[in-house]
């Protein structure tokens, strides 16, 4: 009998996408102060990170309710 090998196969890492695309955000006092809070509760240490995927789950969430159907709502009831 063969002896099975217990190494895990190596992680395939996707391919680096560069960002070189800026954005920028004015937030208020108040704003900032809430964002603070909310980073050092919930130990966020990039907040660039965390804002970007925000960001962009946000937009593909409606995007996904967005979606083209075949009948409209009305036709559907």
């Amino acid at each position: 009998m063969k002896k099975k090998n217990n190494i895990a196969a190596p992680l395939v890492k996707p391919p680096k996408m560069n960002r070189s695309n800026k954005i920028t955000v004015s937030l208020n006092d108040k704003e900032m102060r809430v964002l603070d809070q909310f980073c050092k509760k919930y130990k966020i240490e990039n907040r660039s990170r965390f804002l970007r995927e925000t960001i962009i789950q946000a937009i593909l969430k409606r995007f996904d309710e967005d979606h083209p159907t075949l009948f409209n709502e009305k036709e559907m009831r």
